[in-house]
């Protein structure tokens, strides 16, 4: 994520996708080479990059929903978003 601009906003690109694999028991994220399982902090956060999304937003979305959750800012910015999705 790139903090220098946080009202850019990313979006799962067109290329991947987000799935429930009843075979795999989870979720993952097909793309052309291939597919990954994902973990729930992925999926959670993917969940919410269907549609575009700031950085900022995505934060106050998971913050809402994990308030526990004392690293979960860092851990987004950490995530590596820009090798999964595409500027909005």
């Amino acid at each position: 994520m790139n903090d220098e601009h946080p009202e850019i906003e990313f979006c799962i690109n067109s290329n991947y996708r987000l799935q429930y694999e009843e075979a795999q028991g989870c979720y993952v994220l097909l793309y052309p080479e291939g597919l990954v399982k994902l973990s729930d902090t992925a999926v959670e956060i993917l969940k919410r990059c269907v549609e575009p999304i700031s950085c900022d937003q995505l934060i106050k979305q998971l913050q809402k929903d994990y308030p526990a959750a004392e690293t979960l800012e860092d851990d987004v910015r950490d995530f590596g978003l820009t090798r999964l999705v595409r500027n909005g």
